[in-house]
């Protein structure tokens, strides 16, 4: 088809030839002092169209032989920013492969050539990236020394250019990253609260602050970061429960007078404050302070909404009032009949009712949910121990040292 094609625009070509020159009776004349020369007017044209012609390739082939040095030059340039490219692909290769001598010598190869080229010295994202990866295969091989002076190399750089801010953003999070395999907590806080508030906010810096506040035993900070995770959905919303709650427990186990756990709680979140878990925690920490009052007052909502709560968050309400029981008052009454009633089959519930009635020495209603709440083998060895440590009480104040007896040996049994 080519060739048909060719054809075409030769005949084409020929006919618009003949067309135009087939007539020849033009003449152009030259003159010079006494002589005079005759060509035709085609001659002339095709002349002329030659004499272009070679004074285009005359003025091309000069250029190229001038500028022959130049492209020698940026053919020399290409090449080492060739072999500069291979050597740092090669370092990232190693480091990935756990290789991490060789990555070094890589990587600290591709900077020595581009350091050695002035042409590419102005690449500083290329450098940045270079000296990041010199620093981390030093931080594998634990030479710090060698990790600390790469990375402030690779910030110096960063800073000073705007094409390598990225590049900045990364060695932070990296230099963070190494920070808590350290253990260094408060170099990594420092290094994350450098950052940018976007870059802050990303999950993997949020990880990282999660991680340098728990070994800095920061847990309110913590608890914090991990609920700005769970928002961005950095964790499943079983694993973010679990988290939240333990870190709660952490920030409560943290107060050593009633003054920080008051502080504590009201700090929570209301979404914290609404877990039973967390509550009940908080009241154990405050029935441990001997402040009873704050402890049942924490727990009076979920008394009051035990049918919205599951079976294992009423059983640690129920532990957690057992503990702030004393001092309790008539008010409470009411409620704790209601469950009682209301679930009838769960021995925290018994045990709660059975202590509160005691506590009002209510014995007779007492006796007959402790001694429910000691039998029943659902419940913790610590709720059955203190039923039946409630019913020797209770056995003493009526008199009836045998079954008093009968009581102590029956909790002592359980450990």
């Amino acid at each position: 088809m080519r060739v048909v094609i060719w054809i075409l625009l030769l005949a084409s070509a020929a006919v618009v030839a003949a067309s135009t020159l087939g007539t020849n009776d033009g003449l152009v004349s030259f003159y010079w002092r006494s002589w005079r020369a005759d060509v035709s007017l085609n001659l002339f044209l095709l002349a002329l169209i030659g004499t272009c012609f070679v004074i285009v390739l005359a003025i091309q082939g000069m250029s190229a032989l001038i500028g022959l040095p130049q492209r020698a030059r940026e053919w020399r340039v290409a090449r080492r920013d060739r072999t500069a490219q291979a050597a740092l692909r090669e370092a990232l290769a190693q480091y990935f492969g756990g290789r991490y001598s060789r990555a070094q010598k890589a990587a600290q190869r591709a900077l020595v050539i581009q350091n050695d080229t002035p042409e590419l010295a102005q690449d500083n994202e290329f450098t940045v990236l270079g000296h990041l990866l010199a620093a981390g295969s030093a931080h594998r091989m634990q030479d710090r020394a060698g990790r600390d002076e790469q990375l402030g190399r690779a910030l110096d750089l960063s800073s000073r250019s705007a094409a390598a801010r990225p590049a900045e953003e990364g060695a932070r999070l990296l230099a963070a990253e190494w920070a808590l395999d350290d253990r260094d907590a408060p170099r990594a806080l420092e290094l994350l609260g450098q950052l940018p508030l976007g870059v802050a906010r990303r999950t993997h810096a949020l990880r990282l602050k999660l991680q340098a506040t728990r070994l800095g035993r920061q847990p309110q900070e913590a608890l914090k970061t991990a609920r700005l995770l769970a928002k961005h959905q950095g964790f499943s919303k079983v694993a973010a429960q679990g988290l939240l709650r333990s870190l709660a427990f952490e920030s409560l186990d943290t107060a050593h007078d009633i003054d920080q756990l008051r502080r504590v709680w009201t700090q929570f979140d209301p979404i914290d404050r609404r877990d039973a878990f967390v509550a009940a925690r908080a009241a154990d920490r405050a029935a441990a302070l001997e402040v009873f009052d704050d402890a049942r007052g924490w727990l009076r909502p979920f008394w009051d909404q035990l049918a919205d709560i599951g079976a294992d968050e009423r059983a640690a309400i129920a532990l957690a009032l057992v503990n702030a029981m004393p001092g309790i008052g008539p008010e409470w009454l009411p409620r704790l009949e209601a469950a009682s009633t209301a679930y009838a089959r769960e021995g925290a519930v018994a045990l709660a009712v059975g202590c509160a009635l005691a506590e009002r020495q209510l014995w007779g209603k007492a006796r007959r949910l402790l001694e429910q709440a000691a039998t029943d083998t659902g419940l913790a060895l610590a709720g059955r121990r203190k039923a039946w440590l409630t019913l020797a009480t209770l056995a003493q104040e009526e008199g009836d040292t045998a079954r008093a007896a009968e009581c102590y040996v029956a909790a002592a049994s359980l450990g």
